[in-house]
């Protein structure tokens, strides 16, 4: 035996070597294109018989692309799964607005754990996870950040009378005037960011958000005008995907240009079925966004990563999700999962190599259950639009069932042939819920008083009500009103002091009087935008504020632009609400309020 130690020995150093050389090659770059309400028929590869894609297309066909892979059905839940690899509902973010969008504190999304790993991290468009410290992408470990307020442009807490073309954005928390369409401006932002990195050397982590094609439609005329024969609404939600496929194609060609597409992790997915397209082409699925069959939550994927040999044409049929996604490029990236950080998801980096012929047919692959609601309520409800899936099985809201591979469109309920698989479903969703459930009432607070954010601006998109909050500037203008349009903000006071607070029905970039109607703004291409609605007046005559059990009031002036008030806050978690009335005792919700901690 002696003989043989010199060769263990050989072997164990060069494998040490070996295992020293992967650890020290070169992390990949991490490019992430998500689009806004676009379905899975919102492409030509897909079979869209209107629409044209070229550069998405040749995407496709050098990508591996997972063909079940599902989000949840509306824009927040998708993101905050897709960012923190949990379940949307643990995350305190199953609805788009009423406070339910903001991503509770203790979550650790993508950003930090990749800027805590020594990447660079940028968020640019859509973020739609809270607009206040400390839900704001560059609270949340993104370093660089463009972004629109809420949901869209045009939406209550985005800049004034915002239209898609030019106006302002969020830069790194200051707002900063901008030239172009709105998606051209987000991606011009991503390369200036890519072009800083390559310079510094430092790999990077991009969260590329463009709010297109989300409503309302608007699109360069250039784009949209191919379509006009499908009327206005879809001519132009077309019209801006085609101007995204134009913009992947331009990010593809500067990353090859700039000699980084190599090592360039590129994915290009979306956040929930098509809103627009689904009556011309829906890829033979039932139902659109919000929904729950197939129709609203699955989505294309596509991943390539030349230097990790990802470039075949090669579809993966088992089912995946959004929650599988942080973990999988953690995975890629060789960041290791912080202490006390357990995902929902798994990486699915081994489906994603299944195709190679040194792993074809070795690979054993659970049957996975997995569950997308649509919520859109202040308080989740069981089995709310609810679907619990596995690669041939959906369980829908409990009670139907269908083999989705025999029945892609979900038209025949099998529920009463199969009632083991509809048992094993149904008690997987109760094991689900019983451990999520708990986690409901940990509503989020918007932080007061933070050196981060001093002065907060809240906006009436996160009020918390029963039914509709004016989440966008046409409600502003209408004046939304009554019992049904109001509603108040969790607010955590973060230190004891004097506070100034504000209450606005105009934003403060306008300055506007508070009974003051205002003239339409300019029109865009495309349907109406929210700012061409005329402001109208309304008679106030006096303003509330109230802040836990503390109710103080003061008359407004006929000139008055805001109402403010000084007051002495303690810390805690506490409700606050911000009202105006009139003469007659209608009553308005202040849309806009601005809290400053006094020096």
């Amino acid at each position: 035996m002696k003989r043989f130690l010199p060769f263990y020995f050989l072997f164990a150093i060069v494998l040490v070597f070996v295992q020293s050389e992967c650890d020290s090659a070169p992390r990949p770059n991490v490019v992430i294109v998500i689009t806004d309400d676009q379905g899975y028929g919102d492409l030509s590869c897909m079979g869209n018989p209107e629409l044209k894609t070229p550069n998405l297309d040749k995407l496709h066909a050098e990508s591996v692309r997972l063909v079940d892979y599902h989000v949840s059905p509306t824009c927040s839940p998708t993101r905050s799964a897709f960012l923190t690899g949990h379940w949307t509902n643990r995350t305190g973010v199953w609805h788009t607005i009423m406070g339910r969008s903001m991503l509770r504190e203790n979550e650790v999304t993508m950003g930090q754990i990749f800027k805590d790993a020594g990447y660079a991290t940028a968020m640019f468009g859509k973020w739609h996870l809270g607009d206040n410290y400390p839900f704001r992408p560059e609270d949340r470990g993104y370093s660089e950040v463009l972004r629109h307020g809420g949901g869209g442009v045009g939406q209550t807490p985005d800049y004034w009378d915002n239209a898609y073309f030019d106006g302002s954005y969020w830069h790194n928390s200051k707002p900063e005037p901008v030239k172009g369409f709105c998606t051209d401006v987000f991606f011009d932002y991503a390369k200036r960011f890519i072009k800083s990195q390559k310079e510094s050397g430092k790999p990077f982590l991009v969260h590329l958000a463009p709010n297109a094609p989300h409503g309302p439609m608007h699109a360069p005329e250039k784009w949209s005008e191919p379509y006009q024969h499908l009327g206005v609404k879809v001519a132009n939600f077309y019209g801006m995907i085609a101007n995204i496929d134009y913009n992947v194609g331009e990010l593809r060609k500067f990353l090859k240009q700039e000699g980084m597409d190599q090592n360039t992790i590129f994915i290009f997915t979306t956040d929930n079925g098509t809103s627009t397209g689904s009556k011309v082409f829906n890829a033979n699925m039932r139902g659109a966004k919000g929904s729950e069959y197939d129709g609203g939550h699955r989505v294309p994927f596509f991943i390539r990563w030349p230097e990790g040999k990802l470039t075949q044409a090669v579809d993966v049929a088992p089912i995946a999700a959004h929650v599988d996604i942080l973990p999988t490029l953690m995975d890629f990236c060789r960041i290791p999962t912080p202490d006390n950080l357990k995902f929902d998801g798994i990486s699915i980096k081994p489906l994603l190599y299944q195709h190679q012929a040194s792993q074809r047919n070795k690979l054993a692959w659970p049957d996975r259950m997995l569950v997308t609601d649509s919520q859109r309520v202040k308080d989740p409800i069981k089995w709310r639009k609810s679907a619990v899936m596995t690669s041939q099985w959906r369980l829908i809201n409990g009670k139907e069932l269908y083999d989705i591979k025999k029945d892609p469109g979900q038209r025949s309920n099998v529920a009463s042939g199969y009632p083991n698989v509809t048992e094993r479903l149904r008690n997987f969703y109760e094991d689900w819920w019983t451990e999520l459930e708990p986690t409901f009432a940990n509503s989020t607070a918007i932080h007061l008083g933070d050196p981060h954010d001093n002065p907060a601006r809240l906006t009436s998109h996160d009020w918390i009500t029963t039914r509709l909050n004016p989440w966008n500037q046409a409600h502003i203008r209408n004046a939304y009103n009554g019992k049904e349009n109001t509603g108040y903000w969790n607010v955590k006071i973060v230190e004891n002091g004097e506070y100034k607070i504000c209450l606005r029905r105009w934003p403060a970039e306008i300055d506007h009087p508070i009974i003051a109607p205002l003239p339409p703004g300019k029109a865009v291409p495309g349907v109406k935008a929210y700012r061409t609605t005329p402001g109208k007046a309304i008679n106030i005559v006096r303003a509330t504020l109230q802040i836990g059990t503390d109710i103080k009031s003061k008359p407004v002036p006929e000139n008055a632009t805001e109402i403010v008030f000084h007051l002495p806050l303690q810390t805690g978690k506490t409700k606050m609400k911000a009202m105006f009335y009139t003469k007659n005792k209608e009553e308005f919700g202040a849309y806009f309020v601005y809290v400053t901690k006094k020096e």
